[in-house]
């Protein structure tokens, strides 16, 4: 994120692994683990770009009857300018899932992260969503994203904005590449996203597809046009992964 979440010789060096690891108990609840991480060629959050050079992503979350806790990371490879660590629990039951998030993403200077927020720093900032997709012969995703308390939630005056992002998202499929195509507003003034009034911030088109190594190992890769309307800016990002 900004201010919420990597290419050169690090882009072959840098894709990390993805383990997941199943066990069955005896009621036949699944405990699953997952570690993962990404390499992208820009950090760029709900059409705000984050970071202007490489970044890695690590991700790690356990998940059990529909409850999820995980964290989730980037910096930036090529500068100390931005860091981030973001903790969150979700449940998801019948094609909703209700997750709340506490964002950090002060800086590799920032050196706050259990303390007060210093001069020019934001500390955390906490946001709950709700997301529901519908049934999968048309599975059009909508979510709602509330930051709900954090210095960088402030108005000037002091007020909390109550920063809302509000998101539809939609995939499909053209043989071996899947899609998705987004977009994203605010539907009021918001100090997170920089708007001043219901605003679009992102209108996305995302492509991904599995490149085949070997009969058992393949490597997922992804890109995404990202269009911020509002701010008038678009970026092309790229990405790989393993799993």
């Amino acid at each position: 994120m900004r201010g919420k979440k990597c290419i050169l010789g690090l882009m072959a060096c840098c894709s990390l692994s993805t383990i997941e690891v199943s066990a069955q108990s005896e009621s036949e609840s699944k405990l699953k683990a997952n570690l993962s991480a990404d390499l992208v060629s820009s950090y760029v959050w709900r059409g705000i770009k984050q970071a202007a050079g490489a970044s890695a992503q690590p991700a790690v979350s356990a998940s059990l009857s529909g409850f999820t806790l995980g964290v989730w990371g980037s910096v930036d490879v090529t500068s100390n300018n931005h860091k981030e660590v973001d903790f969150y629990a979700a449940y998801s039951s019948n094609n909703v899932t209700i997750t709340a998030t506490d964002y950090w993403w002060d800086g590799e200077d920032a050196f706050h992260y259990f303390s007060s927020p210093t001069a020019g720093n934001v500390g955390h900032s906490f946001e709950t969503a709700i997301a529901y997709t519908l049934p999968e012969s048309f599975p059009l995703t909508f979510s709602w994203n509330t930051f709900i308390f954090g210095q960088a939630n402030k108005k000037a005056n002091g007020d909390n904005s109550f920063s809302t992002y509000v998101e539809l998202a939609y995939p499909f499929s053209i043989k071996e590449v899947g899609f998705k195509i987004s977009t994203g507003f605010t539907p009021w003034a918001s100090t997170i996203y920089g708007t001043d009034k219901f605003s679009f911030t992102s209108v996305q088109l995302g492509a991904s597809k599995e490149i085949k190594i070997t009969d058992s190992f393949s490597v997922p890769i992804f890109a995404n046009v990202i269009v911020n309307p509002v701010h008038e800016d678009i970026n092309f990002v790229f990405g790989i992964t393993l799993r």
